[in-house]
């Protein structure tokens, strides 16, 4: 199977998650085609500017709040964390500030056309705006199934760790090196600052402590000249 073949099947499954995610969330109420949002969204996530937050990261995240969710770890509404994820970084540039919010406004715009109910698009857009500081209140179930998800990366193993470093640093190739080793290392600070950045019973049993070593051995990189 070729390159392009290998994208387009990726491409298809994508979609069929997609589809099937809106239509459970819709709960058998009339609505659009998903298929036409669902499409937007793919040709969001393949911009040409994205390294790390690609297709790729979308998978990985619907993967493992799948994961969350056979081991018992997910949130009470959970195809709404699943629309969630595919909105969280639906609107990405590397050089502005406001990705989160945009992303939680194109979801409220596009759900409530796709046939989502005022509380379902209102809990999506917050969750979506959640992962700026991925800090869920104590209790909020939805809220940690999808911070535990999209946090997931940081609790891989040294190689795909290190792939997934380059590709952040990739994003941010326009930003001088001092400067990003700066920012880099404040949003590792803060991360390990969290009392816990697992909050699910099984993120929190099997990704903290892989996680914390990975986040504490790459601002030790970071800061070792500084």
């Amino acid at each position: 199977m070729t390159a392009t073949e290998d994208s387009a099947t990726e491409t298809n499954d994508l979609l069929r998650r997609w589809n099937a995610t809106l239509l459970a969330a819709r709960a058998g109420r009339e609505g659009p085609d998903p298929a036409p949002y669902g499409r937007d969204l793919l040709a969001r996530w393949a911009e040409p500017q994205r390294r790390y937050h690609t297709t790729a990261h979308l998978r990985a995240v619907l993967d493992r709040i799948d994961e969350l969710a056979d081991q018992g770890g997910e949130g009470g509404e959970l195809e709404l964390v699943r629309l969630a994820a595919w909105f969280h970084d639906a609107v990405y540039r590397p050089d502005r500030s406001e990705n989160e919010e945009r992303s939680a406004a194109l979801a409220e715009r596009a759900l409530a056309e796709a046939g989502l109910t005022a509380h379902e698009v209102t809990e999506v857009a917050r969750l979506v705006r959640l992962t700026v500081t991925h800090d869920p209140a104590p209790g909020d179930l939805n809220g940690e199934t999808l911070c535990d998800a999209d946090l997931a990366i940081l609790a891989t193993g040294p190689n795909t760790y290190q792939g997934y470093t380059a590709a952040v640093r990739e994003e941010y190739a326009f930003v001088p090196d001092p400067a990003f080793r700066e920012g880099r290392a404040a949003v590792l600070r803060h991360l390990l600052d969290l009392p816990r950045l697992y909050r699910t019973p099984y993120g929190a049993a099997a990704w903290e402590e892989s996680a914390r070593e990975n986040l504490e051995r790459e601002l030790a990189e970071l800061t070792a000249d500084v």
